[in-house]
């Protein structure tokens, strides 16, 4: 990551109107409300500095998937309800984020207020990155500010399209954390240097398991992954979720991880059960030795074990993806419990990074996600960043003029 950014600290906003492009992505229940603010309040920061510093905000976000149609049940009302009450202060709200109407209510905005512009998924040209549509959004600020960590892997016209027409682009404080945090953490991190990943699929994370062995000094694997690594070593893994078609591509990463002399951690047991019903009875077993008709669904308290001293040693740890199905208590304690050994590893000095999604989540449902060095908002942009790939979203911040 050899990369230089400004941040909104490299620009004057007093008098200008600022366009931040926001992640309010949040979950709502089915009548419109809000369950989860996290990444309302993770936006706090650069919009309360603007607000302060005597810009007019313009705010911009997608919500869910409309795939450019109207959707009424996407509208980002309740999160200019929701916006309103943290800041204290109205949060109007356009009824398109472009055309006459949209630009009529900036063009009113006073240094201190704050417009939230509707989804920008209710138009196909977000995602089309359309120059023209990244033109319209572009002619509604005089400052453009990027604090969408969780959409910088998207070559969409707000992260991308609007820098280009305006010639420049600043991160975000919650942009510039994230960046600054896994900079540390791919260009130098303390040793030794764990990596826990779970999850599904091999298949989804070949780069990411590639590019850790290449720095970490020990990776773990665990969740369904494992059950593919497990399979390639000729185990026998009874009904567990699997990829067949991975096998040699678990074969290939495990001579790897010889070749490199890094220390590729499977499971040694796991709690399995028939199915995930109350009345299937969990049994642990050792991971060479699933029974038929039985399923892994969690790492056993060996494994815990093991990653716990693994966890202890360590001074730098990168996290993503459960151990299990989490959400679905027993089989939620091995996810649960790496991120208590997180925490307690970040109380002892080590920098801890969880990269969003489910891990997020169990952090959350775990009461811990204040708890380590710094949890992500973007599950699939942190792991574009761990794959060593360059973001459309960051690349359009290199690109200035003046």
């Amino acid at each position: 990551m050899e990369l230089e950014w400004r941040t909104i600290r490299d620009v004057d906003v007093r008098g200008k109107c600022v366009l931040v492009r926001v992640d309010f992505n949040v979950p709502l229940t089915p009548d419109g409300a809000v369950t989860d603010d996290l990444r309302i309040r993770a936006s706090l920061p650069t919009i309360e500095y603007i607000l302060e510093h005597g810009g007019a905000l313009v705010l911009m976000s997608h919500l869910g998937r409309p795939k450019g149609k109207v959707i009424p049940g996407l509208t980002l009302r309740p999160v200019a309800a929701v916006l309103t009450e943290l800041l204290g202060r109205k949060v109007r709200m356009a009824p398109d984020c472009v055309g006459k109407e949209a630009k009529r209510l900036v063009d009113g905005l006073q240094p201190g207020e704050v417009l939230l512009l509707e989804n920008l998924r209710f138009h196909k040209a977000e995602t089309a990155n359309d120059s023209e549509f990244a033109r319209q959004l572009a002619a509604l600020g005089d400052i453009y500010v990027n604090d969408a960590f969780g959409t910088a892997h998207r070559a969409h016209a707000s992260t991308v399209g609007i820098p280009e027409a305006l010639g420049s682009g600043v991160a975000g404080f919650l942009m510039d954390k994230e960046l600054r945090f896994f900079r540390r953490l791919l260009a130098a991190p303390d040793p030794p240097f764990l990596a826990i990943l779970g999850g599904a699929k091999v298949s989804g994370k070949i780069e990411v398991l590639k590019n850790l062995l290449e720095i970490a000094d020990t990776v773990f694997v665990g969740g369904a992954m494992a059950n593919t690594f497990f399979l390639a070593r000729g185990f026998t893994i009874g009904d567990s979720l699997v990829e067949p078609d991975a096998v040699e591509t678990a074969n290939a990463i495990l001579r790897e991880a010889a070749r490199l002399r890094k220390n590729l951690m499977l499971p040694v047991d796991l709690v399995v059960a028939r199915d995930l019903s109350h009345e299937s009875e969990p049994l642990t077993v050792p991971s060479q030795d699933i029974p038929e008709g039985y399923k892994a669904l969690d790492i056993g308290p060996e494994s815990l074990s093991l990653l716990a001293s693994a966890c202890a040693d360590a001074k730098t740890v990168f996290w993503n993806g459960p151990m299990g199905v989490f959400e679905s208590p027993p089989f939620d304690r091995g996810t649960l419990e790496v991120g208590r050994r997180l925490a307690e590893a970040t109380k002892q000095g080590a920098m801890t990074v969880v990269g969003g999604g489910d891990s997020a989540a169990a952090l959350r449902k775990a009461g811990l996600a204040d708890s380590i060095s710094h949890l992500s908002t973007g599950g699939g942009a942190s792991l574009e960043l761990v794959e060593g790939r360059e973001l459309p979203g960051i690349m359009a911040l290199q690109r200035r003029t003046g």
